[in-house]
């Protein structure tokens, strides 16, 4: 399988949304054609950072067809189909499939621990429905519950579309393990860039990078470069800048999202309810955030 579409920086796409809060197609085009000109190598679409288990299959599938009508064939679109359910999963897999998505990824079933086997079928039966496209597990198991391992992973290698492992989990042991088992790897852990691309990891996937791509183009540009001690002052900057909006008392995408708007990109709304929406807290730290950022951009890029 040919991996070089998928090495580079991807940004987790946001949702976005109307002051309503309904999914906004004008504003999802908007984000993909501005991270566009950010130079980054494709998209993350549906996934923690889209808000997935907050929106419909419909909303879905709505803003993937946005995102690929936008900047399909520019960039390299990987569409997170899961559904907390087989049949609704297969749905989005097959229309991912259908609006050329590179790749397709999932996250293991949540709420209920299944085993190893039944975790393997559920993802068989999603790449099934998108048979000529790559597949991708997404390891987050402080979300999902569930936790990839060596002999799941070894079982999936079974499935000639398994591409590799989206791996948000801290320790970057774990993306040692699945480089040993070869398999392409992203990092997940947006405060491990530098460290997960140490381990192996040969490209990155993250919530922060839409909001200061150009910091994670620089880490990713310094490890290719040998110039790890670049690398270290920037991926040292963009954590202190992470843990600022972190800082807020509102949900980290609600600050995100203003960062981005602050920074002269598209307004793409706030967060879906239940997640806390963007307060007064929130947007003070957005302000300071987009400030470290601009700064970190002029001094250290």
């Amino acid at each position: 399988m040919d991996t070089s579409k998928f090495k580079g920086i991807i940004p987790a796409f946001y949702a976005c949304y109307e002051e309503d809060g309904t999914v906004s197609a004008s504003r999802t085009r908007a984000l993909a054609s501005y991270l566009l000109k950010k130079g980054v190598k494709g998209l993350y679409v549906g996934g923690s950072s889209g808000e997935c288990i907050y929106q419909s299959v419909a909303e879905r599938e709505q803003v993937l067809e946005a995102v690929t009508e936008e900047v399909g064939g520019q960039l390299t679109i990987i569409a997170h189909v899961a559904c907390n359910n087989t049949a609704d999963s297969r749905i989005l897999a097959a229309h991912a499939q259908a609006h050329h998505a590179d790749a397709i990824a999932s996250i293991p079933p949540i709420y209920f621990h299944l085993p190893d086997a039944a975790v393997a079928k559920y993802w068989n039966d999603i790449s099934g429905a998108a048979p000529d496209t790559p597949f991708v597990i997404y390891n987050i198991p402080q979300l999902a519950g569930t936790a990839l391992n060596v002999p799941l992973l070894r079982e999936m290698k079974k499935n000639p579309r398994l591409l590799g492992v989206k791996n948000s989990s801290m320790p970057v042991q774990d993306i040692q393990m699945w480089r040993d088992e070869d398999v392409f790897v992203f990092n997940g852990p947006d405060e491990q860039l530098l460290s997960g691309l140490a381990a192996g990891a040969q490209a990155g996937i993250g919530g922060t990078y839409a909001a200061m791509p150009e910091l994670y183009l620089a880490i990713y540009d310094c490890f290719e470069k040998g110039d790890l001690e670049k690398g270290r002052r920037i991926q040292n900057e963009a954590c202190r800048i992470i843990y600022e909006m972190c800082s807020a008392d509102c949900n980290l995408y609600a600050v995100m999202k203003e960062v981005l708007r602050r920074r002269g990109g598209p307004d793409v709304g706030d967060v879906r309810l239940p997640m806390p929406q963007l307060t007064e807290k929130g947007v003070e730290a957005a302000v300071r955030s987009a400030a470290m950022i601009e700064e970190a951009v002029k001094t250290l890029l």
